[in-house]
């Protein structure tokens, strides 16, 4: 079957869900809406800024003088601890239910300029240090069943603020995205009692078409059913279940993956690349979750350059995701792009 050609479709196994792939259609002129290249900050500490250290937080909570990573919990959270256990149903039309958690922010550095691939891979290693702690503490709350780890970098997605961090929201109930991962992984993992994650990166490492690129213990690519133009899966080779399982070579080989990964972003078009990570890990329910494999996600908007960027409208609302430049096409440019960072840093 030529991929490179036609329009085609392909499944993704961790969704359970198509994607419509029209590759002829990357030769179209581009007459439509552009998005004005985000500049890299260029100073190291703002007075403004509610998470450099010292400054006064919205709330007016005043941030310690932190020298590393800084985590607290949120001003403005979208979930909360205390919350009265209600619900509501209706004919099984109208149905809501509570859901408490608790939702934080971590900042990567003091540094108000040092975005993730401008850190040195050390201070990347402690970013993942804090996921471990902070996935292992959330977890161990009895209320806790998942911790998602996220992080929106750009205006493009919806960030507030260019200070470099993260964020934690930890979850009564897992969210619809990783449970329907779960129960794909579960069910693979009844069929054929292997892991699909695993299955899936032999395959991918064994053809070499869309791996961006790899260290001793992780591998970058772009999944072959992937939706955004330059999209990222970031695999362990070793079957880990959360990141609690990683030994230390393993998260010093996380902290470069992930310098390496986000350092050809920039280079891509030269700026800022926006992008939203997460990790998806097993849940913190109390079960076993054998299936599970740790990985995170890479979902960048930019299309064609550092101003035209792709949206979800008409017919991928509507109907299925749908894609022009294909997994093979992203992942042979995000290749051949230089690992040291443009700016020099």
């Amino acid at each position: 079957m030529d991929l490179t050609a036609h329009p085609h479709r392909r499944f993704n196994p961790l969704l359970g869900e198509w994607i419509l792939v029209s590759p002829h259609r990357t030769k179209r002129p581009w007459q439509g809406k552009t998005d004005a290249p985000q500049p890299p900050s260029t100073i190291t500490y703002d007075p403004s800024c509610y998470l450099c250290p010292g400054n006064r937080r919205a709330e007016g909570v005043i941030n310690p003088a932190y020298d590393g990573t800084f985590v607290f919990v949120n001003d403005f959270s979208a979930l909360y601890p205390e919350v009265p256990e209600e619900s509501l149903n209706l004919a099984n039309l109208l149905v809501a239910e509570s859901e408490g958690g608790i939702c934080k922010v971590l900042c990567y550095s003091p540094r108000h300029d040092l975005t993730m691939p401008r850190l040195a891979v050390p201070a990347i290693r402690r970013v993942v240090d804090i996921w471990a702690e902070q996935y292992a503490a959330l977890g161990a709350r009895n209320e806790i069943r998942f911790v998602q780890i996220f992080e929106n970098r750009g205006a493009q997605m919806g960030c507030s603020n260019p200070h470099p961090h993260g964020q934690i929201w930890a979850d009564e109930r897992v969210p619809v995205l990783p449970s329907r991962e779960g129960e794909r992984q579960a069910d693979y993992h009844r069929s054929t009692g292997s892991c699909l994650l695993c299955d899936y990166l032999a395959l991918e490492l064994s053809r070499k078409e869309r791996v961006v690129l790899e260290n001793d213990t992780f591998a970058a690519l772009v999944p072959f059913w992937a939706v955004w133009p330059y999209e990222v899966l970031l695999l362990p080779k070793v079957h880990y279940g959360s990141i609690m399982e990683m030994d230390d070579k393993a998260r010093n080989d996380c902290a470069d993956a992930l310098k390496r990964i986000t350092t050809r972003y920039d280079n891509l078009f030269l700026m800022s690349f926006p992008y939203s990570m997460g990790i998806h890990q097993k849940p913190t329910d109390g079960e076993d979750h054998g299936e599970w494999h740790f990985h995170l996600h890479f979902y960048p908007p930019l299309l064609r350059s550092a101003t035209v960027q792709k949206f979800m409208v008409g017919y991928e609302m509507l109907a299925m995701p749908q894609r022009d430049i294909t997994a093979e096409l992203a992942a042979e440019k995000l290749r051949g792009l230089s690992e040291a960072h443009y700016l020099g840093t």
